[in-house]
């Protein structure tokens, strides 16, 4: 079967050498997280509305969601406070997030499994997105991506 046609959580489990897909949940749910801090929350919407697939066809409830609510922060204050603020944009003195922090905070918030690399998790958890997205939202959510993190969402 090929990648395209498998559920958005096997995709990113296939590619990315996560061999459990609560964990590719919980990967995905923090690519995402980083990812909305960089963006403005106009483009974090568009992206949203875009994202309204199962993430995953099963008979277990706690993965019977669409790839939106793996979007969502599931922290009420988190995603208040990531609406109101400006994007987590390096500028000046103050670091913001650039590549070096997006991969530190991909590895140490996701609970990385061993044997398994940032990057390569980043990268499937990129693509089985950009499977979902329309040509103009994968363009918008590049320009808002560090340099690295960019190569990673082109390679993706």
């Amino acid at each position: 079967m090929a990648d395209k046609n498998l559920p958005f959580l096997e995709k990113v489990m296939v590619k990315s050498g996560v061999t459990d897909i609560f964990d590719a949940r919980d990967l995905t749910e923090v690519v995402f997280r980083v990812m909305r801090d960089l963006m403005n929350t106009e483009t974090a919407d568009r992206v949203e509305v875009e994202l309204h697939e199962p993430a995953e066809i099963t008979k277990d409830k706690s993965l019977q969601l669409e790839i939106a609510d793996l979007w969502h922060d599931t922290n009420p204050i988190v995603a208040f406070l990531s609406r109101i603020r400006p994007p987590l944009q390096p500028i000046g003195m103050f670091k913001g997030i650039d590549s070096d922090r997006f991969l530190f905070r991909v590895a140490n918030e996701g609970g990385m499994p061993p044997n398994v690399e940032v990057e390569q998790v980043i990268k499937a958890v990129f693509s089985a997105t950009k499977d979902e997205l329309s040509p103009e939202i994968i363009q918008e959510i590049s320009i808002w991506l560090p340099d690295k993190i960019r190569q990673l969402w082109e390679e993706g």
